[in-house]
């Protein structure tokens, strides 16, 4: 079987509760739960992780065994060489997600270092975000 790593970025645990006018009130379980149920149906087992941390982004990134990404990285999407050097490293399909549309808000959140390592970023979808980005992957692998 097939395994996919979801990664959740800084502050992404608070989903629900934090700034639900731009993030929604989708908590980070109820997204989970649909990725895996998603996942289920084409076979594809889920490592789902989330931190706060880029060290420990970058050591989930690294150190498991799965054939793509799906990654979220939040506020590092505009400031982690080390997440994108990581992805880079790895040299496994990636895919991009973001809640909002990145484009659409403040200035500094227009650039992403993340992208050039993905195949494709979906973003300003809502929890959707995840399921399409699970879909692309799949299709990748």
């Amino acid at each position: 079987m097939k395994k996919i790593l979801v990664i959740h970025g800084p502050n992404l645990g608070l989903l629900g509760k934090r700034e639900p006018g731009i993030y929604g009130k989708t908590t980070l379980k109820q997204i989970n739960t649909e990725l895996l149920k998603n996942a289920k149906k084409h076979r594809i087992s889920l490592i789902i992780k989330q931190s706060n941390v880029e060290g420990e982004i970058v050591n989930f990134i690294t150190k498991n065994k799965y054939s793509g990404l799906l990654i979220n990285p939040a506020a590092y999407t505009h400031t982690s060489v080390a997440i994108r050097d990581a992805i880079a490293a790895m040299g496994l399909p990636a895919i991009e997600v973001h809640l909002s549309n990145i484009h659409s808000r403040e200035e500094f959140r227009h650039k992403s270092l993340i992208s050039p390592v993905t195949k494709g970023t979906i973003m300003g979808f809502g929890p959707k975000s995840y399921i399409l980005g699970l879909e692309a992957l799949i299709s990748l692998i």
